[in-house]
């Protein structure tokens, strides 16, 4: 299949990303990545997040400061989109204060990383459109239609944006530069909103928020290839979705269970389960890989009111258990975010409370709450460390 490319500007010239007229690429192609590298030009761990003893660590090239000479360009900024107002505010993270605030669409729900870290795309889900951002000096460009983006991954060989279309419960697979849709694939995952990869780059498992199911992907044809009913009679409602550093169990964030769902992703069954706190919703690992801070929204239910019973839990995946748990005093309602270049700050939204939480990641303590607007939700902390982004606020390889 052929892509025909759209010419694709921003609103300035400046703006320009080279995301224009590039001619004609069979979505068979791969994207160079961050690193100047193509990857995953097969379906293994071998030389891609394994090392040449055979070991398997996902989070190798995302250490602290490991930044590509791409992201190291990037102006440094935290996006916040609102999704209630509309806007996205951008923080100065030297000063912890709102510089600019933009419009958006409607309902924009997160601020992702493109594959080769260039642009920074806000999934505005109500109007169906992606504003584009300049990673270098912040601005925002001109919106492209994409049909009811709730969320957006991309495939780990860089071949595809994978857009995920909650509302009409389907994949639809684009271009990832022209943003062209490919392939529509729809399923049986009502509210399908978050995923993750195996470790050998051939299939994604996808969260299905409303049904309490998990749904395996083949990425080679592009199909759904099994569905795992969440053993919870209360009724599961799993959320975020990430791979342990060795790639052998998948964390599910479940809101409803309050705690964190351990996947076999390979069996495709669960093995385990580990409490953390009221509402589990969001799954972000430190810069070393060794411990996993999981955002605990404070409520199970989709409506929700300020000042909730939300906290920061920290797991060791290895040793699959909580190590620390972080609180907010008044109490909040801790979302979606990711930890600084640096790895030092955890930056999350505070979803019903109309602000941004900054914890210290060596002492848990939040230094900072930050006043954004309604219902801020997948804010984007950049730049990141890694070779390539798979998407999401930051899911990086």
């Amino acid at each position: 299949m052929r892509a025909t490319r759209m010419c694709l500007r921003f609103l300035s010239p400046a703006l320009f990303l080279g995301l224009a007229c590039r001619g004609s690429r069979d979505e068979r192609d791969r994207l160079v990545a961050a690193d100047g590298k193509r990857h995953y030009t097969a379906y293994t761990a071998a030389g891609e997040v394994e090392d040449p003893k055979g070991v398997v660590n996902i989070y190798a090239a995302t250490g602290a400061n490991a930044l590509s000479p791409v992201a190291a360009r990037a102006k440094p900024l935290v996006y916040v989109p609102n999704s209630r107002s509309g806007t996205v505010s951008v923080i100065d993270p030297t000063t912890y204060t709102v510089v600019t605030t933009f419009k958006t669409g409607k309902v924009p729900q997160h601020v992702v990383p493109s594959y080769d870290l260039t642009t920074l795309w806000v999934l505005n889900n109500g109007s169906s459109t992606l504003t584009p951002i300049d990673p270098f000096t912040g601005k925002e460009g001109t919106p492209v239609h994409v049909v009811d983006p709730y969320n957006m991954y991309y495939s780990p060989d860089g071949r595809l944006a994978i857009v995920v279309a909650e509302g009409h419960q389907q994949l639809d697979f684009h271009d990832p530069v022209t943003m062209e849709l490919l392939q529509s694939v729809k399923t049986d995952c009502r509210g399908i909103d978050h995923m993750e990869f195996t470790d050998d780059g051939r299939y994604a498992i996808a969260t299905c928020e409303f049904d309490g199911r998990l749904l395996k992907v083949d990425l080679t044809d592009k199909k759904p290839v099994e569905y795992l009913a969440l053993d919870d009679t209360s009724g599961a409602m799993p959320q975020d979705i990430r791979s342990s550093p060795d790639g052998s169990v998948f964390f599910v964030a479940d809101m409803k269970a309050d705690g964190v769902r351990l996947i076999d992703p390979i069996a495709f069954r669960q093995i385990g389960f580990i409490h953390t706190g009221k509402g589990t919703h969001g799954i972000y690992p430190s810069r070393d890989g060794r411990l996993f801070y999981v955002t605990n929204r404070g409520w199970n239910t989709l409506i929700a009111h300020p000042h909730g019973e939300g906290s920061v839990s920290v797991v060791d995946p290895i040793a699959r258990k909580v190590v620390s748990t972080w609180t907010i005093l008044g109490g909040g309602s801790p979302d979606m975010g990711n930890v600084t270049a640096d790895g030092k700050e955890l930056w999350v939204s505070g979803r019903y409370d109309r602000e941004v939480y900054v914890f210290d990641t060596a002492t848990g303590t939040l230094t900072h709450r930050i006043p954004v607007g309604n219902e801020p939700h997948g804010l984007c902390v950049w730049p990141q460390p890694g070779r390539y982004s798979l998407g999401h606020t930051g899911n990086m390889r």
